[in-house]
């Protein structure tokens, strides 16, 4: 499995779109700057096939210190959640299914040689 960046992400719809390296990187940032401001004011973010982000409250809860066992208090606080998106889960669980299938077949052939 391999990370993919933002940069990797700017790159590859530069070669897809032949727009500039700067304007896409710009739009790129400007959509994630929109969705975090958009969050940041509680409001929900739905995209369609890829998934729903929201801001749940999460309540305050008593915590321990496992090395100290001492008792600490964890106040409420706000987290993004989300929910994949049915396209999204599909073609995820395809490709993985795919993978660990050649990966399986891969591994089958070595052990017979």
């Amino acid at each position: 499995m391999q990370t993919t960046t933002k940069r990797d992400l700017c790159e590859k719809i530069v070669r897809k779109t032949d727009n500039s390296q700067l304007l896409v990187k710009e739009t790129i940032q400007l959509f994630l700057d929109k969705v975090v401001q958009e969050l940041s004011q509680g409001n929900r973010i739905e995209l369609r096939d890829f998934g729903v982000f929201e801001v749940k409250k999460r309540a305050g809860r008593k915590a321990r210190n496992p090395r100290t066992g001492e008792e600490a208090f964890v106040p409420a606080k706000n987290v993004v959640v989300f929910k994949v998106g049915k396209l999204m889960k599909e073609k995820v669980n395809n490709n993985t299914t795919t993978n660990t299938e050649q990966t399986d077949n891969n591994n089958d052939n070595q052990n017979q040689e």
